[in-house]
């Protein structure tokens, strides 16, 4: 078998190219100076990301009893299998892969206030999977493996905001998982510290957080886990921010939802005892199994794959980085098959912009389910099992589509995992909307995201997306 070919190697930008270009028109009221930096932090960086067979990724080995596919050290993470058996939705039972990664991750942003304005110190980072290799990170963002150095590189900058009490004031310490259909039991640290001010490094910035939520219109741009992290803000950090309202009436909309003014469709209470309901409904059984174990997928030199080609493989890769802690390695990454679309219903019920919400079972979330987007799914990859409101989102009129962005999940991880993320806005003409999903306002998610696994991953993606809008 011939080897395969690089997947992405060299640099993001040449010399040669116009940074003004390469951020026109979506960037619109970022700052020059802001767009200068990022274009000559990509041309400072090179990255070169090849794939290798599987039996090739230096210190990783198949147990030889389970097949399991692990670190030599014992930490990191483990690609093992599992088998699933519910009540929910339509497919009863299957088996897949999964990365378990039981430990805690730090996602963590330093802010600060310049006149009354906050600032967030972001960072260019450069992670593998990256389809456009360099993104804008939390100032911190580093498993426990990495910041306790098992890699045995440098330490990781700006950690001690985050582990020292006193560094800062924490506006926001909560545990949130990540992606339920890739991970298990995957959870990480969503922080906010606010300092007086912090000399930025060569490779993070201060940048306003209105620019910020500018910058979440611009593809593959704002990482997975600095929209997590904003997600998680108190709403009032979003207000009058200046930010150029997609739809005036919605902006206003969003703005009293936002605040808690006006009435909302359900109470809190409410929404929570929806969601209780919606947890009690069904079951979802997960058991642990080894890869070899797995039924309906194979291994082959350079993948675990389904048999049928669909959903995903696990493929290995060598990575070259000239700025990281550690500058070359190996490691498993998780490759989506294909796209997919990831989108909230919005709708003003007397006068407040409310979100819908799906009460949605994923089988790595700690407590099963958690509250997701309208729609969640991979268009072809669900075409037997076609799932609801998704016609309503894919065939909406261009005037009801309030954000429209390519964004990309987790790049250390996952290979060049992107979805199209949505909001789109609806009307009366709405159908009948199933007891599993629910109408929510902003404010009571941002209740809700003061403590963990209510709102999965890719929800709260779009609600920091969201605040975009206004």
């Amino acid at each position: 078998m011939s080897e395969l070919p690089a997947l992405s190697e060299g640099k993001l930008m040449t010399s040669g190219d116009d940074p003004m270009e390469w951020w026109e028109p979506a960037a619109g009221g970022v700052s020059p100076a802001f767009r200068s930096w990022l274009a000559e932090r990509s041309t400072m960086t090179s990255c070169e990301v090849e794939r290798i067979r599987l039996d090739e990724l230096r210190g990783w080995a198949f147990d030889e009893t389970t097949g399991n596919l692990a670190h030599e050290s014992g930490r990191f993470f483990v690609v093992e299998g599992v088998h699933v058996r519910t009540t929910y939705g339509a497919v009863a039972e299957w088996y897949q892969p999964i990365i378990n990664q039981p430990e805690i991750g730090i996602l963590g942003m330093l802010m600060k206030l310049v006149d009354g304005v906050p600032h967030c110190l972001l960072q260019a980072k450069v992670e593998p999977g990256n389809i456009n290799m360099m993104q804008l990170s939390p100032t911190v963002q580093a498993t426990r493996s990495n910041y306790t150095r098992v890699h045995g590189g440098g330490g990781t900058r700006y950690l001690e905001y985050f582990t020292r009490p006193g560094a800062g004031r924490v506006l926001v310490d909560v545990l949130q998982s990540e992606q339920g259909s890739w991970f298990l039991h995957k959870r990480n640290r969503n922080m906010v510290v606010l300092v007086d001010d912090v000399p930025p490094s060569d490779y993070h910035y201060w940048l306003p957080l209105h620019e910020v939520r500018r910058l979440l219109r611009i593809d593959v741009l704002v990482n997975m886990d600095t929209r997590s992290v904003l997600s998680c803000l108190p709403s009032t950090f979003f207000a009058g921010s200046g930010a150029v309202p997609a739809n005036s009436a919605m902006a206003a909309a969003l703005a009293r939802s936002a605040s808690g003014e006006g009435p909302s469709h359900r109470s809190t209470e409410a929404v929570l005892s929806w969601f209780t309901e919606a947890k009690s409904r069904h079951e979802l059984a997960v058991s642990r199994i080894s890869l070899r174990d797995l039924r309906g997928w194979r291994r082959t030199p350079y993948e675990i794959s389904r048999e049928d080609g669909r959903h995903f493989s696990i493929v290995g890769v060598t990575v070259r980085i000239d700025n990281r802690e550690v500058t070359e390695w190996s490691q498993p990454l998780l490759h989506p098959r294909q796209r997919g679309i990831i989108a909230f219903a919005l709708r003003i019920i007397n006068g407040v912009a409310h979100v819908l919400v799906h009460a949605r079972f994923q089988v790595g979330l700690l407590d099963a389910m958690e509250m997701g987007p309208t729609v969640q799914c991979t268009p072809s990859a669900d075409a037997e099992q076609r799932p609801p409101f998704l016609d309503l989102i894919l065939n909406a009129p261009s005037e009801r589509i309030l954000f429209d962005t390519v964004l990309a999940e987790e790049g250390g991880r996952f290979y060049r995992a992107e979805n199209r993320y949505m909001l789109v806005e609806v009307g009366d003409d709405l159908p009948v909307v199933p007891d599993t999903f629910c109408w929510v306002a902003v404010h009571q998610l941002a209740t809700l995201l003061r403590h963990g696994y209510y709102l999965n991953v890719e929800a709260r993606s779009l609600l920091a997306c969201l605040h975009s809008l206004w």
